[in-house]
């Protein structure tokens, strides 16, 4: 039997296929940094058998009135694709962060497979490559694992083709479906209708809160517990009306800080009982707060909110294709001025939201919607980003250095997508012993986010010298400082 040359695309990947705007591309932009100059014809030859070795890539999403199709491009060439520029001048970081802000900006051809690589020369003596891939055709978890398909752990290693090609119909994606979604199916649909009522009931809502405790009573005397809670969710409420809020244009702008190192956060996050993710997230707190104040805008008792994915690929499952993470919401105690005390919040936040249903609410209502019609899919999506000002993720990387195309990897940096009307994304990787920062954000919004990730060393010395010179007792309170955190 011949095989199939076109093939549904999951709701949640049409979902994220259709969150496309021009305000707003779904596309997740990578930056790989070389010591010396790549050769374009290895480059080549190495997507060629390592990254085309996943069918899915020579696959275009195509979409008509009967929803969203993977399909064959029969006029596929990896010219279309594989793109060499060279920088102007002396070009160093900063005319990278330009040139990569540019494409961020770019829309991908829609009538051609969602993905580009630009080899760029003449950056600081050596190579980049900027990776560009539609969210549409996985989420980040699985794209570390496709980058590390294609790299070796030499630089003599053999580019031979691996034995095993990877399908792209994702053998585990059913038994995924099946495992996470069949138990709670009928509280996902109960869920949608109870997104679409509040869609109906916001304004009312927004004119009568004392109406919103009579919609989760309601919600709850029905047991319907995730319908609860996405009540909850949609009754949040817009986020605090910071200068990361605002509306959107077409221009990003991105950033990234110098890497710090791994093995120092993990001293630091035993030493205070926190997780590292939590270490870093309140890093990236303190580096907020700085940026507002900086520019003059009150800070004091601020908080707002971050989109931060959960990962919920069942083990073994990291190399497939597709969009398997939750979303949280976690509240950043901008507003909290000792470092130490917005680590205690930030470990707080994440601690209260272990275990909450909010990662399978997301996954499952954007499953859903991603079948259904366009506009209420919008609606849905439009009603939750406005309850948040940034996107935060944190994806591991190799802890060991890897090389693509005979060329040692020196930085690894990425940026995911922001929906709706979010215009900021703070990125955190991992790689080879390292913290990698990066950050993107509205050029109207924030035009200077170099100024935000420079920060990150500052909050990183603070919460040192802190950690030196204050005792922490597990779950009770540090004691008083011995000393000032440097400023």
């Amino acid at each position: 039997m011949a095989e199939a040359r076109r093939e549904r695309i999951s709701g949640v990947d049409t979902a994220w296929l259709r969150m496309d705007m021009p305000t707003n591309l779904m596309v997740i932009v990578g930056v790989l940094m070389f010591e010396g100059r790549l050769e374009p014809a290895r480059v080549k030859r190495t997507l060629e058998r390592r990254f085309l070795a996943y069918r899915r890539f020579r696959q275009k999403a195509v979409q008509d009135p009967t929803g969203a199709w993977w399909e064959d491009d029969d006029d596929f060439d990896i010219d279309s694709h594989v793109h060499q520029v060279a920088l102007p001048g002396k070009a160093g970081k900063a005319e990278l962060q330009a040139y990569v802000s540019d494409l961020a900006s770019t829309p991908l051809d829609a009538t051609k497979p969602l993905w580009q690589f630009h080899l760029v020369d003449n950056f600081d003596g050596g190579s980049a490559l900027v990776m560009r891939i539609h969210h549409c055709y996985a989420d980040g978890i699985a794209l570390v694992q496709v980058m590390l398909s294609m790299t070796e752990k030499s630089a003599r290693a053999s580019l031979a083709l691996p034995a095993q090609r990877f399908d792209a119909g994702d053998p585990g994606d059913a038994a995924f479906w099946e495992q996470v979604l069949k138990p709670v199916a009928g509280a996902i649909e109960g869920a949608t209708r109870v997104g679409r009522n509040l869609l109906d009931q916001g304004r009312e809502l927004a004119a009568n809160p004392g109406a919103a405790q009579e919609v989760l009573e309601g919600a709850t005397r029905k047991g319907m517990d995730f319908a609860g809670e996405l009540a909850k969710l949609a009754l949040m409420g817009s986020d605090s009306p910071t200068r990361f809020k605002g509306r959107l244009g077409a221009r990003k702008r991105v950033a990234w800080a110098e890497p710090l190192p791994l093995d120092e956060v993990k001293v630091m996050g035993k030493a205070l009982g926190c997780s590292i993710n939590d270490v870093l997230l309140a890093m990236a707190t303190g580096a907020l707060r700085e940026y507002l104040s900086a520019r003059g805008d009150p800070v004091d008792g601020l908080g707002i909110r971050a989109i931060v994915p959960v990962n919920l690929r069942p083990e073994g499952q990291a190399r497939e294709l597709g969009n398997r993470f939750g979303l949280v919401f976690l509240d950043l105690p901008i507003g909290t001025e000792d470092p130490l005390q917005r680590l205690r919040e930030v470990r707080a936040h994440m601690q209260a939201l272990k275990g909450s249903f909010q990662p399978l609410i997301v996954l499952g209502l954007l499953h859903a919607v991603g079948y259904g019609p366009r506009i209420l899919q919008e609606q849905i999506t439009g009603l939750l980003s406005q309850n948040a000002s940034a996107v935060m993720t944190n994806v591991p990387g190799p802890q060991h250095p890897v090389w693509f195309a005979g060329r040692r990897i020196e930085e690894l940096n990425f940026w995911v997508p922001q929906s709706g009307g979010i215009g900021m994304g703070v990125s955190i990787l991992s790689y080879d012993g390292r913290i990698q920062f990066g950050l993107i954000a509205d050029a109207g919004l924030v035009p200077d986010p170099d100024r935000i990730v420079g920060r990150f060393r500052d909050e990183f010395d603070k919460l040192m010298w802190l950690t030196l010179m204050s005792p922490w007792e597990g779950e009770a309170d540090a004691a008083p400082a011995r000393g000032k955190a440097p400023r």
